[in-house]
């Protein structure tokens, strides 16, 4: 892909509206895990895909498969009736391709295979055993559907296993290897915690073996791991409840284990809004992460939202899918879907850019991604469209955005449409996910784009151009023609000069008519 295309900017032309993208805008694709069964379809953006339908059932399928090596009668016949429902509706939703998959209970379990020809002649739908060394592959695969080039070491718990996989940068995973880790396997090792906690000891200790290199960052994937950082963001009163890109350090985490020892498990449950299914596992995974994170001493833990179900919509994806960026492909996405002027976030985006001459390219996607969506909520109450976008920036289905980077974007919405944060419903704790200058930043940009888009509905470059003398402290609009002088009435005017007062700068205007 072209990363400097003339006509786009550094960003690439959009792949979410190609053949490749439009091909995977509904795909399908059914977990048989052993603590649950689900059925998700995908929708939208291939590259950032959005959830058109999700639903789980806790069946438990691996519960008590230390003991019988079967598995649970119970949770055979819930997981048969999800399966049926769920072949109905992907049936009627027109989903394909619709996968099929199963872990480690029905991979082990001695009456597995004929579970699937009881699922194959009731249903229909065709289950695929995945081998623990490929549910660690996949599972790093939906990884990088969040964070493409991300680097370090994922671990994916489920039921009965624990995988771990290694990202080497550039979309490789390198070794992998499966254990036998899951809690609903702990639950039926005898000889109480102290043998439960030696067992952990050892198989993490092999584990460990296989990969030399500290990570620089271990990622987190799976229910039990998602419901242990919603513990720490309980103790931590962290603001921002979004799992998905939530950092911890291996200090919080273990102040978090260490409070999940000492307190009262059903209190925590509530909490946190966690199911009494989930909450009875999240003990058990808790010791394994704490030998986890003692043993292998990452630098950094994030939690991941993505994994076997988005690595297996990854794997269908084409080369140049993959390498694009999926904020910027949803951006897009959403603008071309529900803006009033779809395109004219580009032409924004160039109106806006000489403001900031010091942007990485990190920095720069951010500016994009607002220009782009600085107008798809425009159908929300005006009274509330401001509330709206922020909510939409920060709480949104979105890859490649870290908990700051996304109050920043929520920042620039917020004042594209608002000139201040007063009489809205604006957490001002969210600040303290943000540096001040990189708040102030936010708010300039988001009145740039509120005078940007005020100026002239389409290509505001030809009318006018702005530029900013830091030193100076001169921000300069030059009209360029009849027309956009014309554009710049009075309204205009006094958002041009709210956005230089915003910015510590004296606004001059080039080329305007006297009146």
């Amino acid at each position: 892909m072209d990363d400097h295309h003339p006509e786009w900017g550094p960003f690439g032309v959009p792949l979410f509206d190609g053949p490749e993208a439009r091909a995977l805008s509904r795909v399908g694709v059914i977990d048989i895990g052993s603590n649950s069964v689900r059925l998700v379809v995908f929708d939208g953006a291939a590259r950032s895909p959005a959830y058109f339908f999700n639903e789980k059932i806790l069946c438990g399928l691996g519960a008590g498969f230390s003991e019988t090596g079967r598995l649970n009668p119970e949770g055979r016949v819930r997981a048969m009736v999800a399966l049926r429902r769920f072949a109905a509706l992907a049936k009627g939703m027109e989903v394909s391709p619709l996968l099929t998959v199963a872990t480690a209970a029905v991979r082990d379990a001695e009456d597995g295979p004929e579970f699937r020809q009881q699922v194959l002649e009731e249903t229909g739908l065709e289950i695929r055993i995945v081998e623990g060394d490929e549910e660690a592959r996949l599972s790093a695969q939906g990884v990088l559907l969040g964070w493409p080039g991300a680097e370090g070491l994922v671990c994916d718990i489920g039921g009965s296993s624990m995988e771990l996989a290694e990202l080497l940068g550039g979309g490789v995973v390198g070794k992998r290897r499966t254990s036998d880790l899951g809690p609903l396997k702990l639950m039926g090792l005898k000889g109480g915690k102290k043998a439960m906690r030696a067992h952990i000891k050892v198989r993490v200790t092999e584990l460990a073996e296989a990969f030399s290199e500290r990570p620089e960052r271990l990622f987190l994937v799976g229910g039990s791991w998602r419901a242990i950082a919603r513990i720490d963001m309980e103790r931590r009163g962290y603001p921002l409840k979004v799992l998905h890109e939530y950092r911890m350090t291996p200090k919080a985490i273990l102040d978090s284990i260490a409070m999940i020892e000492q307190s009262d498990i059903s209190e925590l449950r509530a909490k946190t809004g966690t199911s009494v299914e989930r909450m009875r596992l999240v003990p058990l995974a808790a010791e394994v992460l704490k030998a986890l994170v003692r043993q292998l001493k990452p630098r950094e833990i994030a939690v991941s939202s993505y994994g076997i179900r988005e690595g297996l919509l990854y794997e269908q994806m084409s080369e140049a899918l993959r390498h694009s960026d999926p904020l910027i492909e949803a951006a897009r996405h959403a603008e071309a879907s529900s803006a009033r002027m779809p395109g004219f976030g580009r032409a924004l985006y160039r109106f806006v850019e000489p403001l900031f001459p010091r942007a990485g390219h990190d920095k720069k996607r951010l500016i994009r991604a607002a220009c782009l969506l600085h107008d798809v909520s425009w159908r929300a109450h005006p009274d509330y469209r401001a509330e709206v976008c922020f909510d939409n920036a920060t709480r949104a289905n979105l890859g490649g955005l870290t908990h700051g980077e996304r109050v920043y974007l929520g920042l620039a919405l917020l004042h594209r449409y608002k000139s201040n944060r007063g009489g809205t419903n604006f957490d001002t704790g969210l600040l303290a996910l943000l540096p001040e200058a990189e708040v102030l930043e936010a708010e300039i940009l988001g009145r740039a784009m509120r005078f940007g888009a005020m100026f002239t509905v389409a290509r505001p470059t030809d009318h006018g151009t702005l530029t900013w003398h830091p030193k100076r402290k001169e921000l300069i609009l030059t009209l360029a023609t009849s027309e956009g002088r014309a554009l710049f009435g009075e309204v205009t005017e006094a958002r041009f000069r709210a956005l230089a007062g915003a910015m510590g700068a004296e606004a001059k205007v080039v080329g305007q008519e006297k009146r």
